[in-house]
């Protein structure tokens, strides 16, 4: 029998579909996930303190494999699992889909004017005119990070008229490699920034970055707010010299209630809840951690496996 220490919450959506090798421990508190880590070959310990998150994988020194239905995985002690050779799986791709709906409702919005198309609703006021007069189709959309989540983006974007380019390893058709995207900035109506949080995309979009882009540009943040320097963002939403900014992910987290982002008109903070926007998150993750309970009795490969070398 493998012992696997999962989430309670789990359970109604686990335990009738677990395989006979499978003995699982249920733990509904901090206190229990800790005390029941040290037996643990399997692991899922999705908690939202992070210290707590590494105290029970550094109690779990038996774990061979641990699921996490997280897709940024920057509160994991990834020295310490690579160092054990414990394997990652998150939940990369979990969530594209709500994050890209997220994404095409904030670029509508955008467009349409539809922030003031409500507060003149809450007034009782008949608006006379749009008050927005953008349309996405024939506009050009980078996309920064072409995961799970970009690919959802493009597709839904595609649908819309949008002219889209990646950002991938390896240029191509349609494609922009790693070092040809800064140079080609001021194409684009829409910066859509969707890459995992490493050391390597830490501060990308800077002060360079935002000046290169077009007057009327808006920038679209669904990756971390590490990305970008919000400061330098900020001048530059304030001063008028982008069009806006749609950030579902901020610098930090919550956004202090006396940022000036929160009081700049061009600016729409969605409180990182685009991945939220869903009810089968953990539907999805579950479907996805049966698979790879089957996929880890075959001694195959699992999936998403988290690249300890990248950090993603």
């Amino acid at each position: 029998m493998t012992v696997t220490v999962i989430n309670a919450l789990l359970k109604p959506l686990l335990e009738s579909r677990l395989p006979a090798w499978v003995e699982p421990r249920w733990y509904a508190t901090k206190q229990e996930a800790l005390d029941l880590a040290a037996v643990a070959e399997i692991g899922w310990f999705d908690m939202y303190s992070k210290p707590d998150l590494v105290a029970a994988i550094t109690s779990a020194t038996g774990l061979k494999w641990l699921n996490s239905v997280f897709a940024g995985v920057e509160s994991f002690p990834l020295d310490l699992l690579a160092q054990r050779g414990v394997i990652l799986t998150n939940g990369a791709g979990i969530n594209a889909v709500p994050i890209a709906e997220f994404v095409v409702m904030g670029l509508l919005g955008h467009c349409k004017g539809y922030r003031e198309i409500v507060r003149a609703m809450d007034r009782r006021e008949w608006l006379k005119d749009a008050p927005g007069k953008r349309e996405l189709y024939a506009s050009k959309a980078l996309i920064l990070g072409y995961g799970a989540i970009g690919q959802e983006v493009d597709s839904r974007l595609a649908a819309f008229g949008v002219e889209v380019t990646k950002v991938r390893r390896s240029s191509g058709p349609g494609t922009l490699g790693p070092d040809e995207w800064r140079g080609r900035l001021g194409e684009f109506d829409w910066i859509i920034v969707s890459v995992p949080a490493t050391a390597e995309t830490t501060g990308m979009i800077g002060a360079a970055e935002i000046a290169a882009m077009k007057g009327d540009a808006v920038i679209v943040n669904v990756a971390r707010g590490s990305v970008i320097d919000q400061a330098a963002l900020t001048a530059a939403l304030a001063e008028g010299r982008i069009g806006g900014a749609l950030l579902d992910v901020t610098t930090p987290e919550p956004l202090p209630a006396e940022d000036p982002l929160w009081g700049l008109s061009n600016t729409q903070v969605t409180m990182h809840l685009s991945g939220r926007a869903q009810d089968r998150m953990f539907v999805r993750a579950a479907e996805r951690f049966l698979a790879n309970l089957g996929r880890y009795e075959r001694g195959e490969p699992l999936t998403p496996m988290v690249d300890y070398a990248l950090g993603y």
